[in-house]
C-alpha cells in the first residue's frame, strides 16, 4: 500500500476513535486528511469510490455501523470529491432560566 493512503487510514482512525469516544476532532486534521484523500484520487492511487470504501470500514470499525446508516444514502450528494463525515455529537443544551 502506498505511504500516502496508510496515511490516510491512520488519520481516518483516530478521528473515528475520538469522535466514538466523545471527544472533538480539530478541524485542521479534517481538512488536511480530505486534502490527501483529494490527492490520492488525483495521482490515481485509488478511485473515488475505492477510497469511499475504505473509509466506510474503518468507520464501521469504530462506530459498529455504516457511514448511511449514521448520515443517511446521500451524505456526499454535495461534494464531488471525498470527505469525511466527523462531525461531533451535539452537546445536550440545558436552560439556565426556569422559564
Amino acid at each position: 500500500m502506498h505511504a500516502l493512503l496508510q496515511e490516510v487510514e491512520k488519520r481516518w482512525e483516530t478521528m473515528f476513535t475520538a469522535l466514538q469516544a466523545g471527544d472533538d476532532v480539530p478541524l485542521s486534521l479534517r481538512l488536511r486528511t480530505e486534502g490527501l484523500m483529494e490527492a490520492a484520487v488525483l495521482m490515481e492511487l485509488v478511485s473515488a469510490d475505492q477510497l469511499a470504501e475504505a473509509m466506510q470500514r474503518q468507520y464501521s470499525s469504530a462506530f459498529g455501523c455504516t457511514i448511511d446508516e449514521t448520515f443517511g444514502r446521500d451524505w456526499q450528494a454535495f461534494f464531488p470529491l471525498p470527505q469525511i463525515p466527523a462531525m461531533s455529537a451535539r452537546a445536550p443544551v440545558y436552560p439556565s432560566t426556569p422559564d
